[in-house]
């Protein structure tokens, strides 16, 4: 009798250590599923929050876009003369004044009466465009935008010193940074 008692009780022990453990494996799944709908609730949230527009806004820039294409005039769609400059070499601005960027541009004329005139002032234009160039930092030309803020700000300062037309847009075809 004393021995089926020890036998019971042997038992009774071994059955709740596998309650125990069981019980355990229970949790940390439940712990594990919890930090995944937390991690991907957040990368949801972060994405979501990250973007430049919010849903309504991003349908309607995408429905614009789309009335844009299909109300582009003649205009858009042609490329006026272009006035190809040589290549530029400047240093950018940095702490160190190591590092340089390497540019080669075409300028887009509204019309072919510009051209003379761009010839004639070829050194000043290479000036203003140097001046700007090396104004710059690195962060400031890698992105994108960076970009074409600098490609406006160049079009701006040309055409204040041009009388015979305008420049539309710039072309870089050459744009490496060292």
């Amino acid at each position: 009798m004393a021995e089926e008692e020890k036998e019971e009780s042997k038992e009774s022990e071994s059955g709740g250590a596998k309650e125990k453990g069981g019980g355990n494996i229970v949790l940390i799944l439940i712990v594990v599923l919890l930090v995944l709908v937390l991690a991907i609730g957040g990368v949801v949230a972060y994405l979501m929050l990250s973007g430049d527009d919010s849903a309504d806004e991003g349908t309607t820039v995408k429905q614009e876009k789309v009335t844009k294409k299909r109300h582009r005039s003649s205009e858009d769609l042609t490329v006026g003369p272009m006035y190809p400059l040589d290549k530029f070499t400047v240093n950018l601005m940095s702490e160190n004044g190591r590092r340089y960027l390497v540019v080669k541009m075409n300028l887009e004329e509204d019309g072919e009466e510009l051209t003379p005139e761009l010839d004639k002032k070829s050194p000043m234009i290479r000036d203003i465009i140097i001046s700007i160039l090396s104004s710059k930092t690195v962060e400031e030309i890698t992105t994108p935008k960076g970009k074409e803020k600098l490609k406006e700000e160049i079009v701006n300062e040309i055409n204040k010193r041009l009388e015979d037309g305008q420049i539309r847009h710039v072309y870089f075809t050459e744009f490496v940074i060292q």
